[in-house]
């Protein structure tokens, strides 16, 4: 009877030395990837602050420092515009248009290109259109919505939601399509019918492809909305980039330059995570 009780205590000490070898492992991966990001990263800011003051002849430099000032210099002139709030109010601007764009266009993209995926006339009958303005660059017709919608909000947000739309709504297209057939018909063969097949076969298939769209939309979110706001804006961080070339306020453009590749990178991540959670099903 000892003996019997016992063995899951023998079998618990035995696998604590493995789960604490997995630990290791792991921490050692992560740790090893993120020393090489930032290392790129810190790599990129030496480079960037030695070229500026780096004479290869007597007052001449690698980079001219003029237009592209050192590092530090932007990253003080970055602190000055933080602390006054004037950075925080550009950011507020330029972000509450992109995620209204951004929002309106995940609700418009995904459940139009799940329509046009799953049903074939719809696919026949939107298919011209979508070939038509598919290669229609969204900063070639901004002077379109400049036109009709005015230099307002609205104009902003419509453009942002134009460019948005087609990288979520192609890539939900292309990942109905090309779900698996063998799953389908193993789904049908099981009796489900097209509305339970589409729910628990199509859609959970087309999860990973559709988020793969939606993060191609959100950096073009940013990079559009940052053109838009170079044209009539009276805040955002396009409208700070372009004040500050105009008034030759080299660091602080470079300022908002850092700003926007940041929130970049933040969005992504973000959008990296919610992509991990809606597709947990592909770990198990």
């Amino acid at each position: 009877m000892s003996s019997i009780t016992s063995a899951p205590v023998v079998l618990r000490e035995r696998a604590a030395p493995v789960r604490a070898y997995a630990w290791y492992r792991t921490g050692t991966r992560l740790f090893t990837a993120v020393l090489t990001r930032i290392a790129a990263i810190g790599a990129l800011a030496l480079v960037w602050q030695l070229a500026p003051r780096w004479e290869t002849a007597p007052g001449e430099h690698l980079v001219d420092p003029t237009f592209l000032p050192p590092l530090s210099e932007v990253l003080v002139a970055w602190w000055d515009l933080l602390i006054s709030g004037e950075l925080w109010t550009h950011t507020e601007a330029s972000l509450a248009r992109s995620a209204a764009g951004f929002g309106l266009a995940i609700l418009l993209a995904v459940p139009l290109g799940l329509l046009i995926g799953w049903y074939s006339p719809v696919a026949n009958l939107l298919n011209p259109l979508l070939e038509i303005f598919r290669n229609t660059a969204a900063l070639a017709i901004l002077p379109v919505f400049v036109l009709i919608l005015g230099l307002g909000e609205t104009s902003k947000i419509s453009i942002i939601l134009y460019g948005c739309t087609w990288p979520i709504l192609l890539n939900t297209v292309s990942a109905v399509r090309t779900v698996d057939p063998l799953l389908i018909k193993s789904a049908r063969s099981l009796g489900l019918g097209p509305v339970r097949l589409f729910q628990r076969v199509v859609l959970p298939a087309a999860v990973p492809t559709i988020f793969t769209g939606i993060r191609l939309a959100g950096a073009a979110s940013i990079l559009i909305l940052i053109a838009a706001e170079m044209v009539g804006a009276k805040a955002g961080l396009g409208y700070l980039i372009n004040y500050a070339q105009y008034n030759f306020a080299v660091p602080d453009m470079y300022a908002g330059i850092i700003t926007i590749s940041a929130i970049g990178l933040i969005v992504n991540h973000l959008l990296i995570i919610t992509e991990r959670r809606f597709s947990t099903w592909r770990t198990n």
